[in-house]
């Protein structure tokens, strides 16, 4: 990607009310996603190919339908992009996943919610200027985040190799959104989509065939529980975080979605009966504190979002 193309998809725009609505219920769609997750049995290479392939086959009717007019004259160079996003989106599932089994949830969360550090020094490079409140407010969120996972420490190889796994699925996932906002730019979010988390679930598909895992035979909680977690983060979470890619950047939408974490952990408290750590009040406040800072220092955005 050339660096003024880079410049111009991975800038960053303030959100208006519409994209701040959407991120916020894109925000409770993923938050539901690792308390759900926890729930399940199956493999996890499973989940992500049914997530993935489920997402895609729902939003094919609407890219027949209300979208159609978005395949005319289509390119390769228009799906370019959206090929490497769901390389990125398969590798950040088939290297954070694994890490939750090695290292502790804590540990692997906290370096999992590095994305927007990723994003913003990719666009850095790429010639976008960022305010100094923006590195400020990332700074803020980031310790946020470890404030409420809580300070961990483990001694052994396997918990650095899942440390590792965890930070390599940070960088994956910025992959993921920013060459997705590039394909945002030429591509309606259900074109993008589709072929997004189609390629996703083939790459993790043929990963399953190479590892024994299977991707069926589980027992009906499994399947329902596989179907929540496609609503809510795939359809609710991962789809209208795309929607916004165009209009806000994706350091901002990267950022939103560190307000994952204390979503994530009041339904934990619902769902598991899981209590927050001591810190998470305060970690809270840091999270909700470096994202406004980001917003507020982002430029109004310019952008038009295509018809969806």
């Amino acid at each position: 990607m050339s660096r003024p193309a880079a410049a111009q998809a991975w800038a960053l725009h303030r959100p208006g009310p519409r994209d701040v609505g959407l991120l916020s219920l894109a925000v409770v769609g993923v938050s539901l996603s690792a308390p759900l997750t926890a729930m399940v049995t199956a493999p996890m290479l499973a989940l992500a190919f049914w997530r993935n392939a489920a997402g895609a086959a729902a939003l094919v009717p609407v890219l027949l339908t209300r979208e159609r007019a978005t395949l005319t004259c289509l390119r390769w160079r228009d799906l370019r992009s959206s090929v490497v996003a769901g390389l990125f989106l398969a590798a950040h599932f088939a290297t954070w996943l694994p890490s939750l089994s090695m290292t502790t949830v804590a540990a692997s969360v906290a370096l999992v919610t590095t994305t927007p550090i990723w994003t913003a020094l990719a666009a850095r490079i790429s010639g976008v200027r960022l305010p100094a409140a923006v590195w400020w407010g990332l700074l803020l969120a980031f310790v946020g985040v470890v404030l409420i996972v809580g300070v961990d420490v483990t001694v052994s190889l396997e918990a650095l190799a899942g440390d590792g796994l965890a930070l390599l699925g940070a960088i994956c996932a910025g992959g993921y959104v920013l060459s997705g906002a590039r394909a945002r730019q030429r591509l309606a979010t259900s074109a993008y989509a589709v072929v997004c988390y189609s390629v996703c679930a083939v790459v993790i598909a043929v990963s399953a065939l190479v590892v024994g895992a299977p991707l069926g035979g589980f027992t009906g909680r499994d399947w329902w529980l596989i179907a929540a977690i496609t609503v809510a983060a795939q359809l609710f979470g991962h789809t209208l975080l795309n929607l916004v890619l165009s209009s806000v950047g994706p350091t901002v939408v990267s950022l939103a979605v560190l307000l994952e974490v204390p979503g994530a952990l009041l339904f934990a408290l619902a769902l598991l009966g899981q209590v927050p750590p001591l810190l998470a009040l305060p970690g809270v406040a840091l999270v909700v504190a470096g994202v406004a800072l980001v917003v507020r220092a982002s430029r109004p955005t310019t952008l038009v979002e295509p018809a969806t």
